[in-house]
């Protein structure tokens, strides 16, 4: 896409974006749905790949977790989705950024090991192609990630999926410089996170709550959650923010700048980490947090018509995506949701 192309787009989504009316596209073809999946935009379609769910009971009565490889697109809003290939093996739980030539997959893994692959994904002539790209510093899973122009920018997640401390890097990968690899950058000085939220805005990138972890009385990891918000402006570093009204794990992401804000979509609370029976789980909650970089502010807007935590949320075809997902502990959802402005209507 032309960048004079892009910037209307973005002008034009900012311009409505306070006025989002969200609308079910069809859904994925697993009646379960899967969480953790790598989600973007290739060849100008929707793709959804990898992911997680309980094929046949939930985790609290012994249902086994299952990591999946297949890749699904959606050529259009109107239409419905088909598989058209494979990842290099099961995955979930990584990062995944769009950008002009290919949706960018990075980290990830499955039940026994966590990976530092990076590839791109692309679309030609109806199959998939994965291109290699220089591989994380180590292996990564659950992290944080944003784009800032050609530069991604990664903070976080775990090496292994057992650990029980969270990674303090801060890495960057100028995608117009892969031979440079990637950069270590001055860590965040607030607690080591997994899955947190990223965002970009005004040359600078934001980094928000998400959950450090320390050993449990079980020597399983245990969540601490947590509520504070950083920028990091390269060249000048990091400056703490004003923390959000509330913790927000997990949330749909990077989060998209409209409006003049960054979007928190949802996002687990914690509040209900505890609660029985686990099957009535009312789900995480639903409003939207939103933070104005220019006043160091945060605002609650509307609420959204679902709960979902751990899938990305995607800008394509004017609007923002959220597919797949989990809406509860243990339950995944095989919805698709396309928010657009009013107008476009």
């Amino acid at each position: 896409m032309k960048p004079w192309i892009t910037a209307f787009v973005m002008l034009q989504i900012t311009a409505l974006a306070a006025d989002l009316r969200w609308q079910p596209l069809a859904d994925l073809p697993d009646p379960e749905g899967f969480a953790g999946s790598f989600v973007g935009v290739a060849g100008g379609s929707l793709i959804l790949a990898g992911g997680t769910h309980f094929p046949d009971k939930m985790p609290w009565v012994g249902g086994i977790k299952v990591w999946y490889d297949d890749v699904y697109e959606l050529k259009s809003p109107k239409s419905s989705w088909s598989k058209i290939g494979k990842l290099p093996k099961p995955n979930g739980y990584g990062l995944s950024l769009s950008m002009e030539d290919g949706l960018i997959c990075l980290g990830g893994g499955d039940a026994r090991a966590n990976f530092s692959d990076v590839f791109r994904l692309q679309i030609q002539d109806g199959k998939v192609i994965t291109q290699s790209l220089p591989a994380l510093p180590k292996p990564c899973a659950m992290m944080a990630g944003v784009n800032l122009g050609s530069v991604i920018y990664l903070c976080g997640g775990i090496v292994n999926p057992t650990d029980t401390a969270a990674l303090t890097s801060f890495w960057s990968l100028d995608l117009q410089n892969l031979a440079a690899g990637w950069q270590t950058l001055p860590p965040c000085p607030g607690p080591a996170r997994i899955l947190a939220s990223m965002g970009a805005a005004n040359g600078a990138v934001y980094l928000f709550s998400g959950a450090s972890l320390k050993p449990g009385p079980d020597g399983k990891a245990q969540r601490e959650w947590l509520q504070d918000a950083w920028s990091y402006l390269p060249k000048k570093g990091w400056q703490r923010l004003a923390d959000l009204p509330r913790v927000a794990v997990a949330a749909p992401g990077p989060a998209p700048f409209l409006n003049g804000r960054l979007w928190l979509l949802g996002g687990d609370d914690g509040a209900l980490v505890n609660f029985e029976p686990k099957a009535k789980h009312p789900g995480f909650p639903r409003s939207v947090q939103a933070y104005d970089p220019s006043q160091n502010r945060w605002f609650v807007e509307a609420s959204l018509p679902f709960s979902i935590v751990t899938t990305p949320a995607v800008m394509w075809q004017n609007g923002l995506i959220i597919a797949g997902g989990e809406i509860r502990p243990g339950k995944r959802t095989n919805a698709v949701w396309w928010g657009t402005p009013a107008k476009q209507r």
